[in-house]
């Protein structure tokens, strides 16, 4: 029996990320390579043309997986009928803004985008935000779309966790496949907090902790973490624009797992609605390591925390608090 296509939901569809991650869904990386995919492109008016210049690319790209493509200006048009929303499109904060401006734009894009996934996306649509500020446009659009079950709702770390990953890989010159558990808790900012105490590499004599093989606690406490937190500023220096495909990469990686499920023993790192786990206030959106089966994602708990771990992810809750405060704000 083939298989019957799933709705994938892309916004700011134009745009750098949107462009590295359209193709990636229609060659069958986000879902698998026996998922046919129809795919719901929105952006704004301003960028119409581009859309529909990314649709001709794909009609001429000739995916066998691809079965209908949706390129739209119209929310409610792009979110119908969505069984996955991918939310890459949002404001970004320009040179001279104060947060506060920028979170006031972000929530009104996204409380209207959450009315239309909330009347029109398919039950049990299961939606990633990746537009900074990621966890709280994610907080939002929980707040804006609440038949939507708050575990559907998450917003995307895997950059930072694959970030990680690639870090030890190169500190310690083994395949990226070979590293596995790292942890980012917290906010997909530069406070988040990159971990490697229950990371482990593959070695021909089994698993081994990241720390004894990297034999060397202050580059793992020191630049290991600010290279992490502060990769996406290096890239636009080099690059003069924002990480796109290795957000567009991570982007898949999110929605793979959470749909196929984690391998056995590995853990991921997801911005998920807290519950109170790890003693992070309940109601954040929050960066934990969750494992992955049938659609749903768990959060890995008794993983033994020590003070120094403890500090930076009360320091990371704290802010994604204030930014909480701060989106409610702009509501009022």
């Amino acid at each position: 029996m083939a298989k019957e296509p799933v709705r994938v939901l892309v916004t700011g569809a134009a745009g750098q990320i949107g462009y590295a991650l359209v193709p990636m869904i229609a060659r069958g990386i986000m879902l698998g390579a026996d998922q046919p995919v129809i795919l719901h492109m929105l952006d704004i008016p301003f960028a119409a043309e581009a859309l529909n210049g990314v649709k001709m690319e794909l009609v001429d790209a000739a995916f066998p997986l691809l079965k209908g493509v949706v390129a739209t200006t119209d929310a409610v048009e792009a979110c119908t009928g969505v069984n996955v929303a991918v939310m890459v499109g949002g404001f970004p904060r320009k040179e001279g803004m104060e947060r506060k401006d920028v979170m006031s734009k972000n929530v009104s894009i996204y409380k209207s985008q959450a009315s239309a996934l909330e009347k029109h996306a398919a039950p049990n649509c299961k939606v990633l935000v990746v537009a900074n500020p990621a966890n709280t446009n994610a907080l939002i659009l929980k707040e804006f779309a609440p038949s939507i079950p708050e575990k559907n709702i998450t917003c995307l770390t895997r950059l930072d966790h694959n970030r990680a990953l690639g870090q030890v890989s190169e500190r310690l010159s083994v395949p990226v496949s070979d590293v596995k558990n790292v942890i980012i808790w917290g906010n997909h900012s530069s406070t988040q907090y990159p971990d490697v105490n229950h990371a482990t590499v593959k070695t021909s004599s089994g698993e081994k902790p990241v720390r004894e093989l990297v034999k060397n606690d202050e580059w793992l406490n020191g630049e290991f973490i600010s290279t992490v937190q502060q990769r996406g500023a290096a890239i636009i220096k080099a690059r003069k624009l924002s990480s796109a495909l290795s957000a567009a990469s991570s982007a898949c990686d999110h929605i793979r797992d959470w749909v196929v499920g984690t391998p056995e023993g590995t853990f991921v790192s997801m911005g998920v609605y807290s519950d109170g786990s790890y003693n992070v206030p309940a109601g954040l959106i929050y960066s934990f390591p969750v494992t992955c089966r049938n659609g749903e994602w768990t959060i890995v708990q008794g993983l033994p925390i020590d003070d120094a771990s403890r500090k930076k992810m009360d320091l990371t809750a704290e802010e994604l608090k204030e930014e909480k405060d701060l989106a409610y704000s702009c509501l009022s």
